[in-house]
């Protein structure tokens, strides 16, 4: 699957590990990357934003990119994120992830511009031109463009668009209707059940970064339609999931990162620690996720 398909199934939104002195610490990157492909993610998207790629300078972020398809594990795919103001900055981060191994590359609309129907198809038509497959991604929070399912249905006319990022139930449906042949990826963590039972065939999935065997474990629920055995499960994560939604994400990962026993490690500036409130909340949200029996793992 991976090789043929490698954006379906649970696909990890990483953070970038910084040291204390703000630096990238791209050993503990290839560490998280290795940990997640053993535990059974198929794969993983480094410099999106929960990499906090506008706080990257370009050697760095095309370095992250680099060390993550140098430790991805058989079975684990990279999928880099391609996100810049213009068309050609997204087409250079594309060839750059073609050039270290990448397997397809996850792509929002312009950032920062409000394109029209006909440069967001030009748009898309630049970054596909690369000759990986390319997973759009429709983020209203990071892009000011409005990926509707009719908009995205003339760039899904382009050759090497494969699947779309959606966290929007009622558009999904739409989607499935206008464009059957693009892959839907669940792309909010906290609505994934709902998104996964109506048709998505991945995740693109932040939690993991924390809980991983418990989140693969609630997807395949989800996936076989195995609602008895989803939806408590599902209802007991939903607090932490909801985290992902977030002003706060990015800090909210790596502090449950953090109490889970890994590295999460500061963030950027502008990003700061989150208040004490806060901290608090997401701990109580962390501790009754890891309270639920998450027994074995169901077999792909």
């Amino acid at each position: 699957m991976a090789a043929t398909r490698p954006w379906q199934g649970v696909v990890v939104a990483l953070p970038t590990p910084f040291r204390n002195d703000l630096s990238v610490d791209y050993d503990r990157l290839q560490e998280h990357v290795r940990w997640l492909g053993d535990a059974g993610c198929r794969g993983v998207t480094p410099c999106g934003p929960l990499g906090e790629y506008p706080a990257l300078s370009e050697g760095e972020r095309a370095d992250a990119v680099r060390a993550a398809v140098e430790a991805a594990p058989p079975g684990c795919a990279v999928l880099p994120a391609v996100g810049g103001y213009g068309s050609r900055q997204a087409r250079h981060w594309a060839e750059q992830a073609r050039a270290a191994g990448a397997q397809a590359v996850l792509a929002p609309p312009p950032v920062g511009y409000p394109g029209g129907p006909a440069e967001v198809v030009a748009h898309y038509r630049e970054v596909a031109a690369v000759g990986l497959p390319v997973v759009v991604c429709r983020d209203p929070a990071e892009t000011t463009v409005d990926l509707t399912p009719d908009l995205l249905a003339r760039v899904a006319e382009t050759d090497g668009v494969v699947a779309v990022r959606e966290d929007d139930v009622r558009r999904l449906h739409r989607i499935r209707d206008l464009c059957p042949h693009l892959d839907v990826l669940a792309g909010a963590d906290d609505v994934l059940l709902e998104l996964t039972v109506c048709g998505a065939t991945g995740w693109l999935a932040r939690c993991p970064n924390a809980l991983p065997r418990l989140c693969l474990r609630l997807h395949r629920l989800c996936a076989a339609r195995d609602l008895a055995a989803a939806l408590p499960l599902y209802a007991r994560l939903h607090p932490l999931l909801g985290w992902g939604a977030r002003t706060e994400a990015v800090q909210a990962v790596k502090l449950a990162m953090g109490l889970a026993g890994r590295y999460g490690g500061p963030c950027r500036p502008p990003r700061g620690a989150l208040p004490p409130e806060l901290e608090e909340r997401l701990c109580r949200d962390l501790r009754r996720a890891e309270r639920a029996d998450a027994g074995p793992v169901p077999a792909a």
